[in-house]
């Protein structure tokens, strides 16, 4: 069985802190200023948010610079075109509540992409870390075989 990366950990959690925070205010605030599909927006930040860090983090991207720059663009063209699918359709079906789903939408879309910046830096903080270990080591043998 395969190890579970530690950002979906990260992502369930933070997911799961977002969905109570959002169920709190649809309880306690007015039904006027709350959108009814708050929880899945929270829902579609998870999914969108997990596969485009599944996109940037795996191992392939990781090993090579040009991969991880291809790897962001394709993540982030990937994140904005369903965020207008994902918008469009609502508008479309759902006219009442639009302000209030707009709203929600933009501040839950800067929650989850704050969270992608923090689990995208200390991702690379741990694998060039990583990167410096095996060059000292390589180093060192190399320095060993040599005197």
């Amino acid at each position: 069985m395969k190890k579970v990366p530690k950002y979906v950990f990260r992502l369930i959690v933070f997911s799961i802190v977002i969905t109570a925070v959002v169920l709190v205010l649809q309880q306690v605030m007015p039904v006027q200023y709350v959108s009814p599909a708050l929880p899945y927006i929270v829902l579609f930040f998870f999914v969108i948010t997990l596969f485009t860090l599944y996109i940037l983090l795996r191992d392939q991207a990781k090993k090579e610079a040009k991969k991880f720059v291809s790897s962001y663009m394709l993540s982030r063209i990937i994140k904005f075109m369903s965020c207008l699918i994902f918008l469009l359709i609502y508008f479309i079906v759902n006219k009442e509540d639009r302000w209030q789903f707009a709203i929600s939408f933009i501040i839950i879309y800067f929650l989850f992409s704050g969270f992608e910046v923090i689990v995208m830096k200390k991702e690379n903080d741990a694998i060039t870390k990583e990167q410096h270990e095996r060059l000292d080591k390589a180093k060192n043998e190399e320095f060993k075989t040599n005197h």
